[in-house]
C-alpha cells in the first residue's frame, strides 16, 4: 500500500498557527468566536483553543466575508446562517480567482524579464 502523502496528518491547529494563516490576530479570532455562534473551537483543560479543519473551514467562509468582501460583523453572520451554501460556492471561486490572479502576476514577471 503507497503512502498518501497529500493527506493533512494534522488534528488540531493552535490560536497562533490559525492567526497565521489567515493573517489575522489571536484576538480577532477570539472575538469572532463570540460572534459566530458555530465557530467553537475545542478547548483543553486549559483553557487553550484547538482549531480543527471544520473550524478552519468556518474561518475561511468569515474572512471572505468580513476582512475581503467588506461585510460587518451582523451581516455576514446573517449571510452564512441564511445561506451557507451560497457562501460555500463564492469562497472557493473567490480563491480560485486569486489563484488565477497570481498565476498570471508570475506569467507577467516572467516575461519582462525575457522583454
Amino acid at each position: 500500500m503507497a503512502l498518501n502523502t497529500e493527506k493533512n496528518l494534522k488534528t488540531y491547529y493552535s490560536i497562533k498557527e490559525v492567526a497565521k494563516m489567515f493573517s489575522l490576530t489571536e484576538s480577532t479570532l477570539r472575538y469572532w468566536e463570540t460572534e459566530f455562534p458555530y465557530l467553537k473551537p475545542r478547548t483543553t483543560s486549559n483553557n487553550v483553543r484547538q482549531y480543527t479543519d471544520k473550524d478552519i473551514e468556518e474561518l475561511r467562509y468569515i474572512y471572505n466575508l468580513v476582512k475581503v468582501r467588506g461585510f460587518k460583523i451582523a451581516a455576514a453572520r446573517k449571510m452564512i446562517s441564511s445561506n451557507r451554501n451560497g457562501v460555500n460556492k463564492s469562497t472557493k471561486v473567490l480563491e480560485q480567482l486569486v489563484s488565477v490572479k497570481n498565476q498570471l502576476q508570475e506569467l507577467k514577471d516572467a516575461l519582462e524579464k525575457i522583454v
